[in-house]
């Protein structure tokens, strides 16, 4: 579903992203596990279509992101943890209407998503309040439906649980893996290892815009021969 292909992104003399690589089946969650900085947010950026790569390329349901990025958009939600962009005098229902007329969704189909969306996340109580009352975890749920009224097949999260107290993230928790169970295909970056380890099925440790390690835990504790996936962690980049 995801294939990405040396990817580069230099701004300037600075490289963002060095030759990054990977690939994500349907119905994975593939996490990208970084420092703040290491080139996590650019990396789904080119993927999402909103950065050109300097180089390389990547593939995402079989459109080439550069080639064909309106098809690649079609194909899938985002969200950048910080980032809801939700349009504050609109109320909820409205916010997600109009990014479900944006992708060609009728009125009717839109009504019914909102419908089974705010069920689903628990937004019955706030979905026709402005969102400039809403809370932050209120606000996540939002952007959250709204990423997904067009029910992709493609989901890339950039750190979602930024900012959030410990029941809003669980919440976008249990959001990202009722996406898995439902055979979307995710990319997560983090740097929390706790969530990684709870959400990912293989994971990429992303440093200085490098990709210096992947694999599945299992696979990852077995070849440093450490159980503990933050020494793991630290040791991997700080050798780097």
């Amino acid at each position: 579903m995801i294939e990405a292909i040396g990817l580069v992104k230099k701004f300037g003399d600075f490289t963002a992203v060095d030759n990054v690589s990977f690939s994500v089946s349907k119905g994975e969650i593939f996490g990208l596990l970084g420092e703040n900085g290491a080139g996590k947010t650019t990396t789904l950026r080119m993927l999402a279509t909103m950065l050109k790569p300097t180089s390389g390329n990547a593939v995402l349901k079989g459109y080439d992101t550069q080639k064909e990025p309106e098809k690649v958009r079609a194909q899938i939600g985002i969200l950048f943890g910080g980032e809801t962009g939700l349009y504050d005098r609109l109320t909820v229902a409205e916010n997600i209407t109009y990014f479900g007329e944006l992708n060609g969704m009728s009125r009717s189909a839109i009504r019914e998503r909102i419908r089974q969306l705010a069920q689903a996340f628990g937004m019955t109580d706030f979905v026709d309040k402005r969102a400039s009352t809403l809370s932050k975890g209120m606000k996540q749920k939002a952007a959250f439906a709204r990423s997904i009224v067009h029910d992709p097949d493609i989901m890339l999260f950039d750190e979602p649980t930024s900012g959030l107290d410990v029941t809003a993230a669980r919440d976008v928790h249990d959001f990202i893996l009722r996406c898995k169970s439902e055979g979307k295909t995710i990319v997560f970056s983090s740097h929390s290892m706790s969530e990684v380890e709870k959400l990912c099925d293989r994971i990429g440790i992303i440093h200085k815009g490098r990709l210096v390690e992947s694999g599945t835990l299992e696979e990852l504790k077995i070849k440093h021969g450490n159980n503990d996936l933050e020494e793991l962690f630290v040791r991997l980049v700080g050798a780097k």
